[in-house]
């Protein structure tokens, strides 16, 4: 059986992962994106996630219901095993990942392809800023830790500047992933 790649979308707070995914989902037919298990508090949104409790969250664990799970920001972030049988089916399968991870998920999946995203200074700080999720220190913190480099040991790495607009991030992303169709 074979299964299709893992895309792991990667990069600082405010980068636009979210809108980058979606943005690919809608351009290319066969891509699909994994929904991770967060412990985001009620009334913190953004992403498309399914929230539970921590006490909930390490049941799962427990469980064995995690392809891979991890606690950053002080939140415990999970992608479901139900990823495989979306590597069944897809041509591709985006997920948001941490970039503290990316080794194991390398191990775990195989076949993955890390987008990193960056987008200058003024841009992280100004999406921060709008989307209101983080008190003014929590933003800073975050803008400091926009930096942080890839682990090495990665097999494919394609490196995205997104400060510019949407399409033509994605026509990037696009023409790197399928060179021969560019």
């Amino acid at each position: 059986m074979t299964f299709a790649p893992v895309i792991a979308v990667v990069g600082p707070s405010g980068v636009g992962k979210d809108s980058v995914m979606n943005a690919l989902v809608a351009r290319a037919p066969g891509v699909q994106r994994q929904r991770r298990v967060i412990t985001r508090p009620e009334g913190e949104d953004g992403e498309d996630f399914d929230r539970v409790s921590v006490d909930i969250f390490q049941r799962m664990e427990r469980d064995g219901a995690f392809a891979l799970s991890w606690h950053a920001h002080g939140l415990y972030y999970g992608v479901p095993k139900t990823i495989t049988r979306q590597r069944q089916v897809a041509e591709a399968v985006l997920v948001n990942l941490s970039r503290t991870v990316l080794l194991e998920a390398q191990e775990v999946f195989g076949d993955l392809i890390v987008i990193s995203l960056t987008a200058k200074p003024e841009v992280l700080s100004e999406r921060l800023s709008l989307r209101g999720r983080e008190s003014k220190a929590e933003q800073t913190r975050r803008l400091d830790r926009a930096q942080t480099s890839l682990p090495n040991g990665l097999n494919r790495v394609l490196e995205i500047d997104n400060s510019g607009a949407m399409e033509d991030t994605v026509a990037e992303i696009l023409s790197q992933l399928q060179p021969e169709s560019a």
